[in-house]
């Protein structure tokens, strides 16, 4: 895999509060990573302007809303994200077949969509075995995901999101042309914060995810160019 495949890996999440802040982050790391990750944070303090103003300087992205909702809700709100030309948005697979393949169908149907991939959301990575107790799930986390990333597929939405521990199992059950995009990503050097199931990035790749969501690990560090240069070279050597 060469630098530039590596660079396309990655993820960078936009964990911000102010519109302002997109152009900073755009003149830093344009160039050092695939994409920029436009969350509940920012979009609620900025709105679709979010989107329309990292997509103006060159940059695809990630809009993480977790739609979940009645199925036409959320077949409409995914619409709007396919004509801001999100390449990638997400919806919860908890909520369900119906949710999913309306919003599948109905996105499909948009002009302009193509480009736009659909994610479903299996189980967080900050949750674990008791996360889905308290909640009145008595399956275990892994078998959940994989239940929950084949009803996305059947539903043809074009991927899931979930910790990289559980990439293989869901390459088993949906195959290689299911895309798999892994958040509890860190560095071996950086802290785990609230992410509970989490991997290096070189061990996420090498596990077959197709993107990395990676935020505080690079904002955090003293240089993130540098941050980002250590990682694409980790992803790189994993699949010389």
């Amino acid at each position: 895999m060469t630098r530039e495949q590596a660079r396309e890996k990655i993820i960078f999440a936009l964990d911000i509060d102010r519109i302002a802040e997109v152009d900073r982050w755009a003149d830093l790391l344009a160039g050092h990573v695939g994409m920029f990750k436009v969350g509940k944070q920012l979009f609620t303090a900025g709105g679709p302007a979010t989107v329309e103003r990292v997509k103006a300087r060159g940059i695809d992205v990630f809009l993480d809303l977790k739609y979940h909702d009645i199925p036409n809700t959320v077949a409409m709100a995914g619409i709007e994200a396919a004509r801001l030309g999100a390449k990638l948005f997400n919806v919860h697979a908890l909520g369900g077949y119906d949710m999913m393949a309306k919003t599948a169908e109905e996105v499909g149907k948009t002009a302009g969509s193509e480009g736009t991939k659909i994610l479903a959301v299996t189980i967080l990575t900050s949750s674990t075995e008791q996360t889905l107790r308290d909640v009145g799930i008595d399956r275990s986390v892994s078998e959940m995901v994989v239940r929950l990333a084949m009803l996305a597929k059947k539903a043809g939405i074009d991927g899931v999101v979930a910790s990289p521990q559980e990439v293989g199992i869901i390459r088993e059950a949906c195959g290689s042309d299911f895309l798999v995009v892994t958040p509890g990503v860190r560095p071996a050097s950086a802290a785990a914060d609230d992410q509970k199931r989490i991997m290096t990035p070189g061990e996420a790749i090498a596990a077959g995810a197709d993107y990395l969501v990676i935020g505080r690990p690079i904002s955090a560090a003293p240089d993130p160019v540098v941050a980002c240069q250590a990682i694409i070279d980790e992803i790189a050597e994993v699949l010389l």
